[in-house]
């Protein structure tokens, strides 16, 4: 897989915003099987950034229903990112 398979995007969420302040941590949608030295190198190389520490979380997708019709949301994985001291990733620097 190469880098942009890996990381799909960002997760903007008060959680991911708060971790992000606070613990200079970033938090990614991954492919779901993406190991951490993956997502590490992915990350590292689109951003420009030292990354310290990878943390993951995987997710099972929810069931969802559409009148009669039953159906499932696919599975995915979530990955804190923490950044080394100095490294900052900013999705909102114009605003």
């Amino acid at each position: 897989m190469n880098a942009a398979e890996v990381v799909q995007g960002p997760v903007i969420t008060e959680k991911g915003t708060l971790v992000n302040e606070l613990g200079n941590q970033v938090v990614f949608r991954v492919h779901p099987r993406a190991n951490k030295v993956e997502i590490r190198h992915a990350v590292e190389m689109l951003f420009k950034v030292k990354v310290e520490k990878v943390r993951t979380s995987r997710f099972l997708g929810k069931t969802r229903r559409v009148g009669r019709h039953l159906g499932r949301r696919p599975n995915w994985k979530k990955a804190y990112v923490t950044l080394a001291e100095g490294s900052r990733i900013d999705f909102f620097e114009g605003a």
